[in-house]
């Protein structure tokens, strides 16, 4: 493999969510930030308005970890996934992909936000948060609401009404990101799980 880097020594570097697919930055790398994000497993890029090195999430915390770096076909552009701390954008936002001159932005995917709404519950409890009250209550709770929900999807499932299966999922996909939330797993584990299955 010998990328090619181009104008001023640098070379197009996407980043991508590795959960959900989603784009983060355009930006660009130098090879000494090429090289850095190689050794280090965190993203540098090369800052062309301030002529240096910089590494994503340096001052404001939301890093990115490598987690592979894929090349184009003619090896002149790098697909960098990422597992994202916090927003992508300086502006605050998600991506930095966010306005649209035609259609609408992309959304994202929710669970990852719903998942950062509960986890920031459970560290900062508020007053009259559902949230808090499984929490509160433990994890006999939270698994008797997964069973109800549980029942419930079913029962809706036997129904014609689609829009009460909508909703009934979605109360079930909120509690098991309770129940995970409370024992440690990640979106990421699952995926990986999921991924080494052999779907047939």
């Amino acid at each position: 493999m010998d990328l090619k880097f181009g104008e001023n020594n640098l070379i197009p570097a996407i980043s991508q969510d590795y959960l959900t697919g989603e784009v983060l930055i355009f930006a660009y790398m130098s090879r000494e930030s090429y090289d850095m994000t190689v050794e280090t497993g965190y993203v540098h890029y090369f800052s062309r308005s301030r002529n240096a090195i910089w590494k994503k999430g340096e001052t404001s915390g939301n890093v990115q970890k490598v987690r592979s770096i894929l090349y184009d076909c003619d090896c002149d552009a790098l697909l960098i996934t990422v597992m994202q701390e916090g927003p992508a954008c300086h502006t605050g936002k998600k991506n930095c992909f966010y306005r649209a001159i035609n259609g609408e932005p992309l959304q994202g995917n929710f669970i990852d936000k719903l998942c950062a709404v509960i986890k920031n519950r459970r560290e900062n409890p508020a007053d009259g948060s559902y949230t808090n009250y499984l929490f509160d209550k433990g994890i006999d709770k939270i698994l008797k609401k997964i069973g109800e929900e549980s029942a419930e999807v079913i029962i809706a499932a036997k129904n014609a009404d689609k829009s009460e299966l909508v909703y009934e999922i979605s109360d079930l996909i909120y509690h098991l990101c309770v129940l995970m939330d409370e024992k440690g797993v990640s979106w990421e584990e699952i995926n990986k799980e999921l991924h080494s299955r052999s779907v047939t």
